[in-house]
């Protein structure tokens, strides 16, 4: 009982804690809100109020600081619960969000679009839909495979996605080096410059789908870890519940990839964090790691935003932490996982 009520207290501390972060969030930046010109402006769309604020600022917090702050909080959300998710299912510590190549197929699909359509709506599409297929052939091929399920999913994870990488580099190959390469390049490093509503409002529906069951099942997740065996005397069918999370984390993924770019180690780093917190047990540890992912993707994104005068990709800052961890993950003596 003590320790549920300590992993409940840590919970809700990083709830607060992420609100707080948002608020901040709107503050900093060459044209700060500050939190009674946010609800001013936010209730004024309910209740009739006097405007006190500039129309420039109701400009910024609906076409710039709003989606881009939404956004950072829901692929930080996404990412780090489908690190967490993959990570008990396949009892891999380094399980990470892209094992089964919903990255590379969001990167060629977006580097696709780029090359021949370049609106901004149109990569998020193909990102998604790339992502999503990536995965299905993934599937598809391990149902096909010889040998243990798992590892013919992951292996046939890095076969396509290292298919999908070459499809990428050609299409780099054939790109105007001018202005399409550039992009792709971009892209590639992972950002949330130039985020808009409709990019949130497309990417939160398969992420609640995606989201959603992976807090309802998270009990059943904390007795996959436990064995097959094990899971059948329980009455839980083990390979239902495995391909029922495996496809939740693999939607969130997809859409989060699909409006960010390639965001690396949030999904790796994110969860280990998590589980020197709160433990091992799912039941706390995915709506911390959830909360947790959010907070930090939105502390780097204002970081990338404000720390220079140029916009630092976010997938650059997150592997200058990423990959120290990493390291340390791998030389310390003790079990990882």
């Amino acid at each position: 009982m003590k320790q549920f009520n300590r992993n409940t207290l840590i919970i809700l501390s990083l709830g607060i804690i992420l609100i707080l972060t948002i608020i901040v969030s709107f503050w900093i930046g060459r044209y700060p809100i500050y939190t009674n010109e946010l609800l001013g402006i936010l209730f004024s769309k309910l209740i009739p109020i006097e405007p006190f604020w500039t129309e420039k600022i109701e400009t910024v917090l609906f076409n710039v600081r709003l989606p881009r702050i939404a956004l950072a909080c829901l692929v930080g959300c996404c990412l780090s619960a489908a690190g967490a998710a993959y990570q008990g299912v396949f009892q891999n510590p380094m399980a990470a969000p892209d094992i089964l190549g919903a990255s590379a197929g969001a990167a060629f699909g977006a580097a696709l679009a780029i090359l021949h359509y370049g609106s901004s709506f149109m990569i998020t599409i193909s990102a998604f839909g790339f992502s999503l297929l990536t995965v299905a052939l993934v599937y598809l091929i391990s149902k096909k495979a010889k040998g243990k399920n798992i590892l013919a999913l992951i292996l046939s994870g890095i076969m396509i996605s290292s298919l999908f990488s070459a499809g990428t580099s050609f299409i780099k190959l054939i790109a105007d080096p001018s202005d399409q390469l550039p992009a792709i390049t971009y892209w590639l490093m992972g950002s949330l410059n130039g985020a808009k509503i409709s990019e949130v409002t497309f990417v939160l529906i398969p992420m609640a789908l995606g989201l959603i069951p992976l807090l309802l099942l998270r009990w059943r997740m904390n007795v996959l870890t436990m064995g097959d065996d094990e899971a059948r005397t329980m009455g839980v069918n083990s390979n239902q519940i495995r391909l029922i999370v495996i496809i939740c984390a693999t939607l969130v993924t997809a859409a989060s990839v699909s409006v960010s770019g390639m965001i690396g180690w949030v999904g790796l780093v994110i969860p280990h964090l998590t589980r020197k917190l709160v433990g091992n047990n799912f039941n706390h540890l995915m709506p911390a790691t959830m909360l947790f992912g959010a907070i930090f993707l939105l502390l780097v994104d204002d970081v990338s935003r404000n720390l220079f005068t140029t916009e630092i990709p976010l997938g650059i800052l997150t592997a200058f932490i990423g990959a120290p961890f990493f390291i340390y993950l791998i030389t310390r003596t003790e079990e990882i996982y």
